[in-house]
């Protein structure tokens, strides 16, 4: 019996530490779950924007019409010469209009919230934006990207948004890209229960000569849905290298129809 004791007693120890070791950590899931849910119940008291999706509201775009980028003299030189060749920017080609031109798009917007993040759903391109509300900053080495790094913060029941590292190969005007010192801030807030309005400033000191700032209205449309957008698919007015338009056309769209069919009567 003496062996047996000494052989308990150490089965009760081990089982005493695993009950310390293992403790901790089940303490800290439920602490885990106690702030999830926490930070759920919270996002209940911001503004609605999550229901429904967001489109441009066009009655409001006949109004005064929104004032153009003051560019410095080299942009400028850069988008006369884009107008007088008529050429058009890479989107053409399928690549994503990036910010801020993406906002100004014909297609629905869906914001969806989680704890210390609001995303952007934009039909466009099938993008989507990610800003950061957790009170973070952006990165001290930021890779650009077409949509920028974003963070923001609420100030009442307006969304702050500040972006920054945007692809220089996006367009503040036709022909004339960003530079690394451009910076966005938007301002988003709802004006009535299905109204929102968006004011975007975007500054640049190599490329504009004071702060750009537009206005957007968006109307809710709570029944509809954010669909696939796949830019590629049946693209037929693509681009070359130097941004001059030119049309895929489909060969066997040119053949003449069968005469002995039923498409053969068509004209």
């Amino acid at each position: 019996m003496s062996g047996v004791r000494p052989a308990l007693m150490r089965m009760s120890l081990a089982a005493a530490l695993a009950v310390v070791v293992v403790a901790p950590p089940f303490a800290r899931a439920a602490d885990h779950t106690q702030a999830r849910r926490a930070a759920y119940a919270a996002m209940a008291a911001l503004p609605d924007l999550d229901e429904g999706v967001w489109n441009i509201d066009w009655h409001a775009r006949r109004g005064p019409a929104q004032p153009k980028p003051q560019l410095t003299s080299e942009a400028q030189a850069k988008a006369d010469a884009a107008l007088r060749q008529g050429l058009q920017n890479r989107s053409a080609n399928c690549v994503p209009p990036g910010m801020p031109e993406i906002m100004g798009w014909p297609y629905p917007i869906e914001f969806i919230y989680s704890p210390g993040r609001v995303t952007m759903a934009i039909e466009s391109d099938s993008q989507v934006r990610r800003i950061y509300t957790d009170g973070r900053g952006h990165p001290a080495d930021p890779d650009p990207t077409f949509l920028g790094d974003s963070i923001g913060h609420w100030e009442g029941g307006t969304l702050v948004i500040d972006t920054v590292a945007l692809n220089p190969t996006t367009e503040i005007a036709p022909g004339v890209g960003h530079s690394d010192q451009a910076h966005i801030v938007e301002r988003v807030r709802k004006t009535g229960p299905d109204a929102l309005e968006v004011v975007t400033t975007v500054t640049d000191p190599k490329v504009l000569t004071a702060p750009w700032t537009t206005t957007r209205g968006f109307i809710r449309h709570r029944d509809w849905r954010i669909q696939e957008y796949v830019c590629e698919q049946n693209n037929h007015d693509s681009v070359d290298d130097q941004g001059r338009p030119g049309f895929k056309i489909d060969p066997d769209a040119t053949a003449p129809a069968s005469a002995s069919g039923p498409e053969g009567a068509k004209h």
